[in-house]
């Protein structure tokens, strides 16, 4: 039990002194450097929504440098290949003269990936991306070779440029184990940036861990326990999203098309599992699965024609969910 206790306490200790490392070059945004932290260590891929300019770009540079890891970026855009991503064989030659296909791997091939605009791609190559993320492997030429671990993808998209996009389909958006929402910055956090990015020393965050420590890290949380009826509220809060389901609400039955996938429990469940380790706590808590409802389900949610035509956000059904669905102090025979 000792040992248990240490262990979560050093998770904590080293992911407080990550996110502050990260906060050396990022202003604000604390509740989205915490999530792409908590999709590294749970495992999982981040998407990012917000304007041009807000720091998303930075914010995956510095977070592969403050965990010792390979960043690479790729910009997306209508010309992008799929062989662009993955990488392809080319024909070499060696010393005898005799020609041979040798692989060049792409920028995939990295343990921190960021698709900058992934919604600016034409759908073949978001799909490329999209089974590297899933199967962590990208076939090329009939052979599969695996990706580095850790692995994970942080994918931008800007919410209010849509001409000369292609959307992601919604199989595509619940490969993302939570959506970040980037806010934009308030006055105070506008003059930190200013005085940050104009002057003559620009602020560089120190690493703190390194591949193995995440790997530890990750292990770890695969160890938090989950008590049965916190593992039932988290999936009744799934099933609650759909609209024929009986625990549904009225706003759920009014608004929403489709509701979330079974990864959508899987999200609750790892992203809440981070947050019981920073609590230093080896068990979930209902607390848990309800602070990180809305990153894992927003994206899992399909509103329907009314809820866009009266400009209903999932984050508010989500909220009337979480409100309206009891729990479970005992779990039933």
């Amino acid at each position: 039990m000792m040992e248990a206790q240490q262990q979560i306490e050093a998770f904590r200790s080293d992911f407080l002194a990550a996110e502050a490392q990260i906060g050396t070059v990022i202003v604000g945004l604390k509740d989205v450097v915490r999530g792409a932290l908590t999709c590294l260590l749970a495992d999982g891929h981040a998407l990012l929504e917000g304007v041009p300019g807000l720091g998303k770009t930075l914010l995956v540079k510095a977070l592969g440098e403050v965990c010792r890891l390979r960043f690479s970026r790729l910009q997306f855009t209508p010309d992008l290949m799929p062989a662009d991503i993955t990488g392809t064989n080319i024909i070499a030659e060696d010393e005898g003269g005799r020609k041979y296909f040798e692989f060049r791997p792409g920028p995939v091939f990295a343990n921190i990936i960021l698709a900058d605009e992934i919604n600016r791609a034409t759908p073949k190559t978001q799909s490329a991306l999209l089974e590297a993320m899933q199967e962590r492997q990208v076939t090329v030429a009939g052979e599969s070779r695996p990706l580095p671990e850790p692995y994970i993808v942080l994918a931008t998209q800007n919410p209010i440029e849509m001409e000369g996009t292609y959307p992601l389909p919604e199989a595509q958006l619940d490969r993302f184990l939570l959506k970040l929402h980037v806010p934009f910055p308030n006055l105070q956090e506008l003059e930190t940036i200013m005085d940050r990015t104009t002057g003559v020393e620009t602020p560089a965050p120190s690493p703190v861990l390194d591949e193995e420590r995440v790997l530890q890290m990750r292990r770890l949380v695969r160890q938090v326990l989950v008590a049965e009826h916190v593992q039932r509220f988290a999936l009744r809060l799934v099933l609650a999203t759909h609209p024929q389901n009986h625990e549904a609400t009225e706003m759920v039955k009014q608004y929403v098309r489709y509701g979330a996938s079974p990864r959508g429990g899987q999200a609750l469940i790892l992203a809440g599992k981070v947050r019981a380790l920073l609590d230093a706590r080896g068990g979930l808590s209902f607390d848990d699965v309800t602070a990180v409802a809305k990153d894992a389900l927003r994206h899992r949610i399909l509103p329907n024609f009314e809820a866009e035509a009266e400009g209903i956000q999932t984050d508010a059904i989500v909220e009337d969910l979480l409100t309206a669905l009891p729990r479970e102090t005992v779990v039933s025979a």
